[in-house]
């Protein structure tokens, strides 16, 4: 292993879990998806740790980290709440955010909360604005999913889901999605790693409050990277063309043959992670 393993303690008292890669005081914090995890960074994190230290997290109900007995804390407010929680508890004063969907989502409240302690983003795949179709198709699946009863199965499952929106796939790099999504229980049996009333929360949570544009808007005089999967049901040609209206250096990076969510290891995103 080439970090080391540790945890802290929410404002509420959860035991949350995340990765230290690398060291020095240029800081790159990592955020996951919806119902990823910290291990989804594990490549990426590897290849900055020569020049950077990388913080990889769980959000809670995610991964080693404990599950809220209160789906309505699944929440992005709860997990920005969280994240400066980590921050401050390693001392950190001043991050470059990759954010991918929810952990982008994240970096905007983070920008509007303590903007001056973001000293860039890198957004996967999200932005202010989420289309329809792929909210309902996030809906639809999320916390429904069949249990499975091995990890062939568990890579059928990610197939499955991802499969559409993740095309020529090697065999190894599905077998290492399914091991980043899945954990084995105590009898060796693998489990989706996310408490699955993530699901409630996505399909019971009421309409958003406030203007969304004006989270993107603090990212204003920050520099920003977006990563697009081309061919994503979240993110929109349309909605790129109103974030880079109202933010004409937007740094826009089109991701062929993939949907939502890139993975971050493609080699147009490596190049312009190691621009940024």
């Amino acid at each position: 292993m080439n970090y080391t393993e540790h945890r802290y303690s929410s404002f509420d008292d959860l035991s949350l879990y995340y990765r230290v890669y690398g060291e020095g005081d240029d800081v790159v914090l990592c955020l996951p998806g919806l119902t990823r995890n910290s291990r989804d960074f594990e490549d990426l994190a590897s290849y900055l740790s020569d020049r950077r230290r990388v913080i990889t997290c769980d959000f809670r109900g995610r991964g080693y980290s404990e599950y809220d007995d209160n789906w309505e804390n699944y929440h992005p407010l709860t997990c920005v709440q969280d994240t400066w929680t980590l921050l401050d508890h390693l001392g950190i004063d001043k991050v470059i955010v990759i954010g991918t969907s929810l952990g982008g989502l994240c970096s905007m409240v983070m920008a509007t909360t303590q903007g001056e302690r973001l000293a860039g983003v890198v957004m996967n795949d999200i932005g202010p604005e989420i289309n329809r179709a792929g909210i309902e198709r996030i809906q639809a699946y999320t916390g429904r999913v069949e249990p499975v009863a091995s990890w062939e199965e568990a890579i059928a499952q990610s197939q499955e889901i991802y499969g559409h929106w993740l095309p020529g796939l090697s065999d190894e790099q599905w077998a290492a999605l399914a091991r980043r999504g899945y954990r084995e229980n105590e009898k060796g049996v693998p489990h989706l790693d996310m408490d699955p009333n993530i699901g409630e929360a996505v399909r019971k949570v009421g309409p958003q409050k406030g203007d969304p544009w004006a989270l993107f808007d603090a990212l204003q005089e920050k520099p920003v990277t977006l990563m697009w999967g081309v061919m994503s049901d979240i993110l929109t040609k349309d909605i790129i063309d109103k974030m880079t209206a109202r933010k004409p250096d937007l740094n826009v990076v089109a991701v062929p043959n993939r949907g939502h969510v890139p993975l971050l290891d493609e080699p147009e995103c490596i190049a312009a992670i190691d621009a940024f």
